[in-house]
């Protein structure tokens, strides 16, 4: 039996109530998880303090212990599991955000602060509000930029994933990413397609 077909019948079985399944299950998606949770990190400031093994781990708990989750296969696993990853993310710098009021860390100067904020690219919490806000208006294109954006999928993986035609994901991901950029720069909240 193939790994990935193995990994279907185990997901399976864990949807039924198997506990036994989750452990047998890690093993066979763990490198991918770990790759995934690897990209993740790349968009993350050096000073992050998740580490990417505990990425994978957190957001395997969460998937494992999801009730009902109903797993397809193997890639809608990973697909979950990407957006799994990003919501670990988000609750950990929102964790963060809130110890800045106190939380025993070193003062540091308005300026140091400045170019410490400016170093960092995105801000993930208002990134996960404006995808948030993007998935109210259309799931679609939120879950493109969720397994494109997070997850470092292809279009042609986020396509198997999804279960959507690679044209629709080639058209979305463009739209989606220039609806955030427009959410993002003004707190916009055009309809997407109209950014």
């Amino acid at each position: 039996m193939t790994d990935q077909h193995q990994a279907t019948v185990l997901l399976r079985r864990l949807s039924d109530g198997d506990r036994d399944a989750a452990a047998e299950l890690l093993p066979l998606v763990y490198d991918e998880l770990k790759r995934l949770a690897g990209r993740y990190m790349q968009g993350e400031a050096s000073s992050h303090t998740l580490q990417t093994t505990a990425l994978v781990h957190e957001a395997y708990l969460r998937l494992v212990d999801a009730p009902d989750a109903g797993w397809e296969n193997r890639g809608h696993f990973i697909g979950v599991a990407a957006t799994a990853m990003r919501h670990v993310l988000v609750d950990h710098a929102r964790a963060k955000k809130a110890g800045k009021r106190g939380g025993g860390r070193p003062k540091i100067s308005l300026e140091e602060a400045l170019v410490l904020y400016e170093e960092r690219a995105i801000d993930l919490i208002a990134l996960d509000e404006a995808l948030e806000k993007l998935g109210q208006l259309d799931a679609q294109l939120a879950r493109i930029v969720d397994l494109r954006f997070f997850g470092g999928l292809s279009n042609a993986e986020v396509a198997s994933v999804t279960g959507a035609s690679l044209r629709s994901v080639e058209r979305g991901w463009p739209t989606a990413r220039a609806w955030l950029r427009k959410c993002l720069t003004d707190a916009g909240g055009a309809e997407p397609g109209e950014a």
